[in-house]
């Protein structure tokens, strides 16, 4: 079944990386163009509303989405951040990534909220430190290149 799925979807199923030096070495972390927020509603999607991530949540759903589209739908928000994507395609099962990009910069006072996709981590920063998020984050993979970090 998973082979037909795969063939009629063309949903690629190649194993995630797991070995947490190579993760970091290979983060190549990219910034997405824009600004976007968290914001939770009580009913679906509203109308022009579209979220880069949904989590469903007990209190309502959570958006993220551009700040431009939560404004043109009127709803609320208090977080603006820059979403930068660690290319490295990491796997689910892979311990300590979070963890790492977490410490680098929580030393530099930036708060960071993780989503896991399938093929990668997408990392919402305040949008301010995300040009300062970016550096930290390759020179953290320059150091363990070197095998200094």
């Amino acid at each position: 079944m998973r082979s037909v799925f795969a063939r009629l979807y063309r949903v690629s199923f190649v194993p995630g990386e797991t070995d947490l030096r190579r993760l970091l070495i290979d983060m190549r972390p990219e910034p997405n163009p824009g600004r976007y927020v968290f914001t939770t509603v009580a009913g679906g999607i509203p109308p022009g509303a579209t979220p880069v991530v949904t989590v469903a949540e007990p209190e309502g759903l959570t958006l993220v989405l551009r700040q431009e589209d939560a404004e043109a739908a009127g709803l609320g928000y208090d977080y603006v951040a820059g979403w930068l994507v660690l290319r490295v395609h990491s796997s689910l099962d892979a311990v300590g990534l979070t963890a790492a990009v977490a410490q680098e910069l929580a030393g530099a006072g930036i708060s960071c909220n993780v989503v896991a996709g399938f093929h990668h981590d997408h990392l919402f920063v305040p949008y301010e430190a995300t040009g300062c998020a970016m550096e930290l984050l390759e020179a953290l993979s320059r150091r363990c290149a070197a095998g200094v970090a």
